[in-house]
């Protein structure tokens, strides 16, 4: 059975700490459990204080066949903050803006130059979700129809490769939206002249939504997600994009991480669970252990406290 494990973010102690609360130990170079297998949503990189360690913590799990691992926005944006624009090649796919630097920038400091490039084409080779044995995993949004956009370019179990990247990092381009959403979450645009901080202080014009919830007769307020009472009290309008359905309560557990949840983990519908609980904003690093259940279990969450103090961004 599966044990899936939130955005770590470089917390190593705390993911340490999680595992052998679940009866993992250490045998040869890797992590494992004699009867389980850890997944993780993505996110390994950037923010916390031992980058370099967690990532190899886990890929040696892989590769020994102990853990599964899904890609996170993190680490492709960490791809494409590597990857030269072939139309300007003094310029990378990923811009690097003051903005972006400030996400990015513990892993920059903390990797040399030679150890980023191997993380990199690692994260080239992860899957962007996983469908196992009962469960499915992805990083912020299971959209199937975005979904199969995204296998008709390249194949979930292929690398990524550059012309990938440039679809999907190019506004306008056919995967842009797709990548965006299933690594970020669907978003709406506010209504005009609206706009809120996000939690690195910056300005968004769009707001996350919670995509495994029909749209229909909720206002900007009560389908923010997490909830932000800030947003207008009014209407959403999905101003041209597709409606959606929200998530299918006939459809298998789905798990994700990104949303930087606080509070008591718990399931967000019956088949529904983000375990994104901010251990990089001295949160907690929470996971869920599932044993074959349909309907989740607020039991079967299991979390551990930042066990060191996010690195200041800059």
């Amino acid at each position: 059975m599966y044990d899936i494990v939130g955005d770590v973010h470089g917390h190593h102690d705390s993911l340490v700490a999680l595992l052998e609360q679940w009866g993992y130990a250490r045998r040869g170079d890797h992590w494992e459990h004699p009867g389980r297998t850890a997944v993780f949503v993505g996110d390994l990189v950037d923010r916390g204080p031992m980058i370099p360690e967690t990532v190899d913590l886990v890929r040696r799990m892989v590769d020994g066949g102990a853990a599964r691992v899904c890609m996170g926005n993190h680490e492709f944006n960490a791809i494409a903050w590597q990857t030269r624009d072939p139309d300007e090649p003094r310029a990378f796919l990923r811009p690097h803006d003051d903005r972006k630097l400030q996400q990015h920038v513990q892993t920059l400091r903390q990797y040399s130059s030679s150890e980023l490039h191997e993380a990199v084409e690692w994260f080239r080779t992860l899957p962007r979700w996983l469908e196992l044995d009962g469960i499915r995993v992805v990083h912020a949004c299971w959209d199937e129809p975005l979904m199969q956009e995204i296998e008709a370019f390249k194949p979930n179990d292929e690398p990524l490769d550059d012309a990938f990247l440039l679809d999907a990092t190019r506004e306008g381009r056919p995967l842009f939206d797709a990548v965006e959403v299933v690594l970020k979450g669907r978003e709406l645009w506010l209504p005009e002249r609206t706009g809120l901080p996000d939690k690195d202080g910056h300005v968004r014009r769009k707001v996350r939504v919670a995509w495994f919830e029909s749209p229909a007769g909720r206002s900007y307020a009560d389908y923010s997600f997490p909830p932000n009472p800030s947003c207008p009290s009014v209407p959403v309008e999905l101003r041209g994009q597709s409606a959606w359905e929200g998530y299918s309560p006939k459809s298998p557990p789905v798990f994700f991480g990104h949303y930087w949840l606080t509070g008591e983990p718990r399931p967000l519908a019956t088949n529904v669970a983000c375990l994104d609980y901010s251990v990089a904003k001295g949160g907690r690093l929470c996971g869920y252990r599932w044993d074959g259940e349909t309907s989740l279990d607020a039991s079967r969450f299991a979390s551990v406290a930042a066990t060191t103090a996010g690195v200041p961004a800059g």
